[in-house]
This record gives structure tokens, sequence and C-alpha cells, in this order.
């Protein structure tokens, strides 16, 4: 299984990303938490660059009594990012989608030797 670069642990702060060339494909690594994850580039629902989207804390919409909603707040417990072509959501995490956990993004496999990270896919 070939390897690819993707930099040192400490070229990447909590909260980063960085997508890396891998042949001919791409996989973005990201650093949440303390922990890394790496997902290919390729959004479930129509193959978009769904680790060049934004970064943001999962938004939530309580619903009140009436049953309405009233708000959005953002669950400060889970960061997911939302594929630029059509606004899908994912878990950074788990790589599953906020609204339906049968679509999920495929998992590239991560190594961490000497302070150096490396994905193979």
């Amino acid at each position: 299984m070939p390897e690819y670069f993707a930099g040192k642990v400490t070229d990447y702060a909590d909260g980063d990303r960085k997508v890396v060339d891998c042949a001919e494909s791409e996989v973005g690594v990201f650093k949440i938490d303390g922990e890394f994850f790496a997902w290919h580039n390729r959004c479930a629902h129509r193959a978009g660059p769904v680790c060049q989207g934004r970064i943001m804390k999962r938004v939530i919409e309580p619903v009140a009594e009436d049953r309405t909603v009233r708000s959005q707040q953002y669950d400060p417990s889970e960061t997911h990012i939302i594929c630029p072509w059509h606004g899908y959501e994912y878990s950074i995490k788990t790589g599953f989608h906020q609204g339906n956990s049968r679509i999920r993004l495929r998992k590239a496999e991560l190594a961490i030797r000497d302070d150096e990270i490396y994905v193979r896919i």
C-alpha cells in the first residue's frame, strides 16, 4: 500500500487541515481535538471536493414545546466539514453525514512515525 507524506505533527494546529495529493486521488488530513483523521476528498453525494469545504461546529435546531424551531445553535462537541458543492455536512471524526447515517465519507489510513504523518491509500 503506497504512502504519501502529509507533513509533520507539529505543522498542524488544532482545527487545521491539509489536502494531500496521492497520485490519482486526494486525501484530507484534519487535526480535531488533538486527534488526526483522514478522508478521501470525494463527497458521497456528487464526488465534490468535500475536504476543501468549510469547517465548523455542528448546527442544531432545538424544537420548542409547540414543535417549532426558533433558533439555531452550534454544538461545541462536534466539528463538521461542509462540501462546497451542495452543502452536504459530515462529522470529521466519524465521516457520517449529519442527517443520514447511511451516507459517509471514505476513510483513508493514517500512519504517524517520528513526528511525521503519512497517508496510505
